[in-house]
């Protein structure tokens, strides 16, 4: 899958977001190694501690469906900017996709790729724990 299909996934994935508080609705969508598409949205609560990130979301679908290997993410918001994932996504993300690429993309059809360690550099990983 290229980059535009996954963004588009992404699209698709933010008109599920339950994001009644912020109405900043967010999308994302993987592909793991073996080609499988898992997509997510944000899904707040009143109660904000209880709140999921989209991008947890697709990669908690995809490590419970048995995947272990993410090669890419994209990421769109309501916001039409480049959105980027907050702390404790890039953290997750540091464990569990530390060599998949990133996709952002904004309204203007334009978009980056990164990398985790360019989002997340000197994070701390399972190797820390000894």
């Amino acid at each position: 899958m290229d980059y535009l299909n996954l963004i588009k996934e992404a699209k698709l994935a933010m008109q599920n977001s339950y994001s009644p508080y912020s109405n900043f609705a967010v999308g994302a969508a993987l592909i793991t190694k073996k080609g499988k598409v898992y997509k997510g949205c944000n899904i707040e609560n009143a109660s904000y501690g209880a709140t999921n990130c989209a991008e947890r979301t697709a990669l908690f679908s995809a490590i419970a469906n048995g995947e272990s290997e993410i090669e890419a993410m994209a990421i769109v918001s309501s916001g039409g900017e480049f959105t980027y994932p907050c702390g404790i996504c890039r953290q997750v993300m540091a464990e569990l996709m530390p060599n998949g690429k990133l996709i952002f993309s904004n309204d203007e059809k334009e978009y980056k790729v990164m990398t985790i360690d360019e989002i997340l550099p000197y994070s701390f990983t399972k190797e820390d724990i000894r």
